[in-house]
């Protein structure tokens, strides 16, 4: 009986003994493993992470998989984050690499990272933690050469109009696709341009932008505006047709550095034309001077090109800042733009028929009435609403396309206009399917490095010399942006600048981000390809029966873009040792 007792004593205690440590035995049966958690960002040459690089991590020389088994691929900060579960004891005394690869860029050589110890989990497993940056460097692969080609290409087969823009720009845009998801499949090094990525080099804020000012000019072209328009210029240069190329001139850069380049050279280039066949001399002899005034006026403002939206929000510049800094070169630009196309134009301008101007007016004052005041006073007011939103855009965090598309459709919406009749005859298709393809090319130019390393390429040789930097800034974003749209390579600049203004001395006043406005935006004067603006008036102009041959723009245009820039160069040099420019703080 005793000895019954004594083992039931017994059991009763192990049992309580097994109640009390179970936690504990658990503990120990599953503490057999550490568990890594490894950050990391990677990121080029500039300090930009880069995205989409797959990581592999090493472990004493072994490839280890994340805990949930995915691969490790960074995001479009550049930056990863996984977890890892290890034999126990690995840690701390093993060694932790990481490797990275991408296409067109140069693998990342096995790098050491430090493991620090974190403690222990609720389950009492140890824990370690990571965290380091990784450097990439771009690479020149057959991607680049192949980017390359494809983007001469297209520029060759526009200026030797051997095919018409916009199919040349789509073919170049398919080439690089195809040549991915072909040759690039198979092997890395032939791979360009992911179709996600094509797909989100697209500008829609552009193309959207464009879609409801062309929709808002062609209800205002339903009312004979236009033509109105064009009877009170003429009436005001009493048929002097320099005078009224003047005039032209100088109100579509005001209107520009207001407006946005592009808003104004789609209400311009409609009152041009009637002006133009009025006096029966060719529209291009003022629609050249008109965009390239265009450009230059808009080059004042915050608002008045895409690269200066990009740098103000970049570097946090005001709308005055740009005002204050940059009106003085843009009106000297101006006087000079004025000079030039009345000198280059001069013949064409002396063919004109001007022929009784009273009779003339009397005669274009019945004939360019008004037609339906109702429409075009709804026209001109949800013009001014849409030119409302564009000065407060940036108080309003609302992008230009936004503000351009509210006018158009609440004007559709009111004015009972059919849309089907505007989408199909005043939405200029040809001009938005170029611009879409010229965005995917560009991004192949991007992705393979060729932007980059012309971006690099003024970093290395400008060294830390201040007026070299300006001057190298200056000219190299415009001759790169006569030939490269503007926006993209002014994008792939930012990051440049902000490291000179950081590592030059007396930089830090910001005139390299003057030097950038100012090269890119007057640079995109020189080809019809070099900004926005351009496109839009070759589109519709050639819609309305008159073509510009690319060669025939950088005849035009060119010298005069040269001109502007040594201008431009000048001034900042002036800037750089006499004035100082500014930046609000």
């Amino acid at each position: 009986m005793t000895r019954t007792r004594y083992l039931a004593v017994a059991l009763l205690l192990t049992l309580m003994l097994l109640l009390l440590l179970g936690p504990y035995a658990a503990s120990a049966a599953t503490n057999d493993g550490e568990r890594l958690s490894l950050a990391g960002i990677l990121k080029n040459p500039q300090g930009q992470g880069v995205k989409e690089v797959a990581v592999t991590v090493l472990v004493n020389g072994q490839p280890v998989k994340p805990a949930n088994g995915e691969e490790i691929i960074t995001d479009k900060s550049g930056s990863f984050l996984a977890e890892f579960l290890l034999p126990a004891g690995t840690l701390p005394g093993a060694r932790v690499e990481v490797t990275a690869s991408k296409p067109s860029w140069r693998p990342l050589e096995p790098t050491p990272v430090t493991v620090l110890t974190a403690g222990f989990d609720k389950t009492g497993i140890r824990l370690f933690q990571a965290q380091a940056e990784f450097p990439m460097k771009r690479a020149i692969t057959p991607a680049f050469w192949i980017a390359t080609a494809v983007l001469l290409l297209v520029y060759l087969l526009i200026a030797a109009e051997l095919m018409h823009r916009t199919l040349a720009a789509m073919l170049g845009a398919v080439l690089l696709l195809f040549i991915s998801y072909t040759a690039g499949t198979f092997n890395k090094e032939y791979f360009i341009l992911s179709f996600d990525d094509a797909i989100h080099a697209i500008d829609m804020n552009v193309i959207f932008l464009l879609m409801g000012m062309m929709i808002i000019v062609g209800v205002l072209k339903k009312t004979g505006m236009f033509q109105w328009l064009a009877y009170q210029s003429y009436a005001l240069a009493r048929g002097n047709i320099f005078i009224l190329s003047a005039i032209l001139m100088v109100v579509t850069a005001v209107c520009s550095a207001f407006l946005d380049n592009v808003t104004t050279m789609l209400l311009m280039i409609p009152v041009t034309i009637e002006i133009a066949i009025t006096l029966k001399v060719n529209p291009i002899s003022l629609l050249i001077p008109e965009v390239f005034a265009s450009n230059v006026g808009g080059t004042a403002t915050l608002i008045g090109d895409p690269p200066n939206i990009l740098i103000g929000s970049y570097a946090n510049l005001t709308f005055m800042d740009f005002v204050t800094n940059l009106t003085v070169i843009v009106v000297v630009c101006m006087v000079m733009t004025v000079i030039y196309y009345l000198f280059w134009y001069k013949k064409a301008y002396q063919q004109a028929e001007v022929k009784d101007v009273e009779r003339t007016i009397a005669f274009m004052s019945v004939q360019y009435r008004i037609k339906d005041k109702r429409l075009a006073n709804l026209g001109l007011a949800f013009l001014a609403f849409t030119i409302f939103l564009f000065i407060i855009h940036g108080v309003l965090h609302m992008e230009p396309a936004i503000a351009a598309l509210s006018g158009a459709m609440f004007l559709l919406a009111i004015s009972r206009v059919d849309i089907v009749e505007m989408l199909e005859h005043e939405v200029e298709w040809p001009t938005l399917i170029f611009f879409i393809a010229l965005f995917m090319v560009i991004a192949g130019a991007e992705e393979t490095g060729l932007i980059q390393i012309i971006a690099e390429w003024v970093r290395d040789v400008s060294g830390g010399n201040l007026t070299v930097a300006v001057i190298m800034v200056l000219w190299v974003s415009a001759i790169a942006s006569a030939f490269i749209d503007n926006i993209p390579f002014t994008a792939t600049m930012l990051p440049i600048v902000a490291f000179l203004n950081t590592s030059i001395p007396g930089a830090e006043s910001g005139i390299l981000w003057w030097s950038l406005a100012l090269g890119a935006c007057l640079g995109g004067n020189g080809t019809m390809i070099g900004a926005s603006a351009n496109v839009v008036t070759v589109g519709l102009a050639e819609k309305a029966g008159y073509h510009i041959s690319f060669l025939g723009y950088i005849k035009a245009c060119f010298i005069p873009m040269l001109i502007s820039v040594a201008l431009a160069n000048a001034f900042l040099l002036v800037a750089t040792f006499v004035r100082p420019l500014t930046m609000s703080r």
